[in-house]
């Protein structure tokens, strides 16, 4: 957990605890541990939800596609982890496209169209080394003329200190007016992750969190200090490999894990 968490933590499990009564040889420990989820769950519940299906069912009223920009640093498993949101609309009944805007990363391009044949859904590309924005501009286009209800963006995965890069994606966002922007964060980077996308939120803006990997670590700190270092929530959790390894992050749940 970001050091700042963990003093907004300790601070509030003080107060939790300041004034409580314990019988004189009772067990403490529930007590205890009762306060620290609490306390966690005061971080994790700030930000409020971001409801991506009901966004769904409103732009689906006005006939407009949902436009979702996915954005992270390399090796998050950015590209995976779209076709996991995707395969989660359609199990929903909503039909979606993909947008082949990483034209920067070798083999990124043939990822997501496989992905997208595995979907038996519509993935738009161009050339590698062409305009990424101009991929965006053309899915939405296509998703419009048929009545698509989600373009999920792929974009390619850059550091944060590559400002070339992260202008490219502001143009992107730029194009492509997304209705949400996600940030795919790697939970096994720990405070890293809360770095880039502190960063990444100062070029386009973010709106939730997706965290992957979530079943390599035991802790998830960085779910913690990135829910309160932007101040916006964690929608999911990748536990896995396949397209239906994507769970719904469920704050109570997760403290549970962490403080047993």
């Amino acid at each position: 957990m970001a050091l700042p968490v963990a003093e907004i933590v300790k601070e509030t499990l003080k107060e939790r605890l300041t004034g409580e009564r314990v019988r004189r040889f009772g067990d403490k420990k529930p007590l205890v541990k009762n306060a620290l989820k609490e306390a966690i769950l005061d971080v994790l519940r700030q930000p409020g939800q971001v409801d991506l299906f009901a966004a769904l069912k409103e732009k689906a009223a006005v006939k407009e596609p949902l436009v979702v920009l996915f954005i992270g640093v390399n090796g998050t498993g950015k590209t995976l982890t779209i076709a996991k949101v995707a395969k989660l609309l359609i199990d929903r009944g909503f039909t979606v496209s993909l947008a082949c805007s990483d034209t920067f990363r070798a083999g990124a391009i043939e990822q997501l169209e496989v992905l997208a044949g595995r979907l038996g859904v519509k993935a738009v590309r161009h050339q590698y080394g062409g305009d990424a924005a101009a991929v965006a501009f053309d899915a939405i286009k296509y998703a419009k003329a048929h009545g698509v209800n989600a373009v999920l963006i792929d974009t390619a995965g850059r550091m944060q200190t590559k400002k070339n890069l992260m202008e490219e994606m502001r143009k992107v966002a730029k194009v492509a007016h997304p209705d949400l922007t996600i940030f795919i964060g790697d939970a096994l980077t720990g405070n890293d992750a809360v770095n880039q996308a502190l960063e990444f939120s100062k070029y386009v803006g973010i709106d939730a969190a997706i965290l992957t990997k979530m079943d390599a670590d035991v802790k998830g700190g960085a779910a913690i200090s990135i829910t309160h270092a932007l101040r916006k929530p964690v929608l999911y959790v990748g536990v896995g490999q396949d397209l239906e390894d994507l769970e719904a992050f469920n704050p109570e749940a997760f403290v549970g894990k962490i403080v047993e």
